[in-house]
C-alpha cells in the first residue's frame, strides 16, 4: 500500500467528502496517475499541493476517476429481458394504484434512468407512468448529475434508440434531443454515495451496472447489504456483465445469471435492517437518551456484573463502570451505534448475538469466551437478553460479562486429568480424524474451486474497467479528430479562396517575409519569369535569377518593411520567359497583421502594354 497515495484520498475526503477509500488500488491509481501525467506532476504529494492551490482540479480529477460511459439501451439482450419479463412481473403483483419505485444505482449522464422510463412507459402507458411510477437515479458525480437533469442528448447519444422511441419521448430542437418534461418529473436526480449513504428503501426494481467492479470485495458486501435492505421482497437487481453474487447466494438468486439479474431472497435479518435505517451523523446523543430513564433503571437491576444496555436502534444507552473499565468504554462513547465500537467484534460478534435474540425473544448464553487483552487471555460467560415492556415490546439489550477465568482453570485441570479416560478411545478418535482428514481434503478442494473462483471474477472485472477506459478514450479521440477535420476543411477553403484570387488577378503576385523569402509565388508570376512557385518557395528573392532586375527593387522593398511609405510604385525593364525585352511596373504595399504590424511586402508585377511603351 502506498501511503502517499492513502494521504491523497484523505485528503479528498476531507476537502470533498467523497470517498475513494474502497474502491480498488490498480485501477484506482491508474486513473489518478492519467490526471497527474495531464498536468505534468510526478508524485502524490505534490498533487496535493496542486489541489490545494488550484480547486478547480477536482472537477478534471472526478471526471477522469469516475469513468461515465452509458448509453441508451446498453447491452439490448439485458433490456428486452428486462421488458418482456421483469417489469410484466412487478406490474402483475402490485394492484393497478400501488406505486412501483425504481432505483438508477451510479447513473452517471442519465441515459441508463430515462432508459428505465422508456420500458416502464412502453408497459404501463404514459398516464399511469405518470400517476405510479419514480425513478431514483443516484451518482457520486455532481458534474454527470447535472448533465443527467437537463436530459438535452446530441445525435450520437441517441444513436441505440429507435426512429418511433425517439419521436414519442423526446422533443427535437436542431441536433438535440429533450427528454419529455411530463415524464422527466418522475424521474429524481441526486447525489449518493453507496458507502457511505443510508440506501432508498422499497424498492421493485434496482439497477447498478458496472458501478460495483470499481470496489473492493469489503466495500461490495456492504453495497450488496444495502441493495438487499433498499428491495422489496422479491424485488429485482440488476448488475453488469463483469459483475457476480458468488458469495451472497443467501440474499440474492439468479433469475438470469448470464444477463445478471437477481432477485432478493426474503431473510429476516433484524440487525441489518435497525443497523442501515439509522444515519451515521444525525444522532443527538443528549435527546436520545433522555426519554429511556426506566430502561436504564431496568438494565441495572438485572445483573450486579459487568454490563452494557442497547436500544432497539442499536445506540449504547448505558454502560456501568465495572463494563466500562474490562471494555475500555467511556462517557464519549454513550449514543454510539454497536458498529462503530470496538466490542461490536470483540471477543465476540455481538450483532450476530443481538439478531438471534431479536428473532429467538429470549435470553442466550455464549459460554467460555475467549478474550486476551493483555497477555494471558480471559474467559468470559457472555449473556445477552431482551428487555422487555409490560406489552412484550423489545425496548433494547442487555450485554452482561461474567469472568469465569479461574472455573476455565479448574476445567482445564479436570481435562488433563481425564487424559487416561481418553486413551481407551484412541482407536475411535482414529477413525474420527480419517473421516475429519477426508472432510478437510473436500473443504480444501471446495476453497480452493471458490479462490479460482474469486480470481476470475476479479479479472474479469479488470478487463471491463480498462475496457470502459479505452472506450471513455476512444470518444476522446474521436472528438479530437473531427475538431482536426473540421479545421483541415477550414484551411482547405482558405487556401482554395487564397489561390482563386491570386489566379484571378491580371498582375503577377509575389508575398515575402521580413527576411525577404518568398511565401506565395501567383500563376502570372510563373507566367512572366519562368520559374514555378515549388521552385522558388521559401527562396530569398534578391537571390533570384530572373529577367527581373531585383536589386532595383530592393530600396521601395525597404521603404515598405520601414513604414516610410505605405505605397511604392517603379518601373523597370526587364525580360520575360520568352525572351522579350519589356516594361514592368512593379508595386510595393507593406503586408499587415490582424494587430497592424508589418509581416512582409506584397508586390504586384505587371507588364505595361505596347502603347504605354511608345
Amino acid at each position: 500500500m502506498n501511503p502517499d497515495f492513502e494521504a491523497l484520498l484523505n485528503y479528498i475526503k476531507r476537502s470533498r467528502g467523497i470517498d475513494f477509500t474502497s474502491y480498488k488500488r490498480p485501477s484506482l491509481m491508474r486513473r489518478v496517475g492519467k490526471r497527474m501525467q495531464a498536468i505534468e506532476v510526478d508524485n502524490y504529494s505534490n498533487y496535493i499541493d496542486y489541489l490545494e492551490v488550484h480547486p478547480q482540479e477536482f472537477v478534471h480529477l472526478f471526471n477522469t476517476i469516475l469513468i461515465n460511459v452509458t448509453s441508451f439501451f446498453r447491452d439490448p439482450t439485458v433490456w428486452e429481458y428486462v421488458q418482456t419479463e421483469i417489469i410484466p412481473r412487478i406490474i402483475a403483483r402490485k394492484e393497478s394504484s400501488e406505486p412501483i419505485r425504481v432505483w438508477s444505482a451510479g447513473c452517471a449522464s442519465g441515459q441508463e434512468a430515462y432508459t428505465l422510463a422508456i420500458v416502464l412507459a412502453e408497459a404501463l402507458g404514459v398516464e399511469q407512468f405518470r400517476a405510479r411510477v419514480k425513478i431514483y437515479a443516484t451518482d457520486v458525480d455532481e458534474e454527470a448529475l447535472n448533465s443527467a437533469r437537463h436530459a438535452v442528448y446530441n445525435v450520437r447519444e441517441v444513436a441505440g434508440l429507435s426512429p418511433e422511441l425517439l419521436e414519442r419521448y423526446f422533443d427535437r430542437y436542431e441536433n438535440l434531443y429533450t427528454f419529455r418534461k411530463d415524464l422527466r418529473r418522475s424521474v429524481i436526480f441526486g447525489r449518493h454515495d453507496l458507502v457511505q449513504d443510508a440506501p432508498i428503501s422499497r424498492i421493485d426494481l434496482l439497477v447498478c451496472r458496472n458501478t460495483l467492479m470499481y470496489f473492493n470485495a469489503e466495500a461490495q458486501a456492504r453495497i450488496i447489504s444495502r441493495f438487499h435492505f433498499a428491495l422489496n421482497d422479491s424485488g429485482f437487481l440488476v448488475l453488469g456483465k463483469a459483475e457476480m453474487l458468488l458469495s451472497h447466494s443467501n440474499s440474492f438468486t439468479p433469475v438470469d445469471l448470464k444477463r445478471r439479474i437477481f432477485s432478493k431472497l426474503a431473510t429476516a435479518n433484524n440487525r441489518d435492517r435497525f443497523l442501515l435505517m439509522v444515519p451515521n451523523n444525525d444522532i443527538d446523543t443528549n435527546n436520545y437518551l433522555t426519554p429511556h430513564g426506566y430502561l436504564r433503571d431496568a438494565a441495572f437491576d438485572a445483573t450486579p456484573l459487568a454490563q452494557i444496555i442497547f436500544d432497539v436502534n442499536g445506540l449504547l444507552t448505558l454502560a456501568n463502570e465495572r463494563s466500562r473499565s474490562l471494555l475500555g468504554l467511556n462517557y464519549r462513547d454513550i449514543g454510539r451505534l454497536l458498529q462503530d465500537l470496538e466490542i461490536s467484534y470483540r471477543p465476540i460478534d455481538l450483532r450476530s448475538c443481538i439478531e438471534q435474540v431479536y428473532r429467538d425473544r429470549r435470553p442466550h448464553l455464549y459460554k467460555d469466551v475467549e478474550w486476551t487483552t493483555g497477555g494471558e487471555p480471559q474467559y468470559f460467560d457472555i449473556q445477552v437478553a431482551p428487555l422487555l415492556d409490560v406489552n412484550s415490546i423489545i425496548l433494547g439489550f442487555s450485554i452482561t460479562f461474567n469472568d469465569v477465568t479461574r472455573a476455565k482453570c479448574l476445567q482445564d485441570e479436570l481435562e488433563h486429568s481425564n487424559q487416561e479416560l481418553e486413551m481407551a478411545y484412541e482407536e475411535l478418535q482414529s477413525t474420527n480424524e480419517e473421516l475429519e482428514t477426508t472432510n478437510e481434503e473436500l473443504q480444501s478442494s471446495n476453497e480452493e474451486l471458490e479462490t479460482t473462483n474469486e480470481e476470475l471474477q476479479s479479472t474479469n472485472e479488470e478487463l471491463e474497467t480498462m475496457n470502459e477506459e479505452l472506450h471513455s478514450s476512444n470518444e476522446e479521440l474521436h472528438t479530437t479528430n473531427e475538431e482536426f477535420r473540421l479545421r483541415s476543411e477550414e484551411l482547405n477553403a482558405a487556401n482554395a479562396f487564397l489561390a482563386s484570387i491570386l489566379t484571378s488577378l491580371r498582375c503577377g503576385v509575389v508575398v515575402l517575409d521580413r527576411d525577404l523569402l518568398i511565401l506565395a509565388w501567383s500563376d502570372k508570376a510563373e507566367d512572366l519569369w519562368g520559374l514555378r512557385a515549388l521552385e522558388v518557395q521559401g527562396q530569398h528573392f534578391l537571390n533570384l535569377d530572373i529577367g527581373l532586375p531585383v536589386q532595383q527593387i530592393r530600396q521601395p522593398i525597404r521603404t515598405c518593411l520601414t513604414a516610410e511609405s505605405d505605397y511604392t510604385e517603379i518601373t523597370v525593364n526587364a525580360i520575360n520567359r520568352r525572351g522579350k525585352l519589356i516594361q514592368c511596373k512593379v508595386t510595393c504595399t507593406p503586408l499587415l497583421s490582424r494587430t497592424q504590424e508589418i509581416q512582409g511586402v506584397i508586390l504586384l508585377m505587371e507588364e505595361k502594354a505596347s502603347e504605354e511603351l511608345q
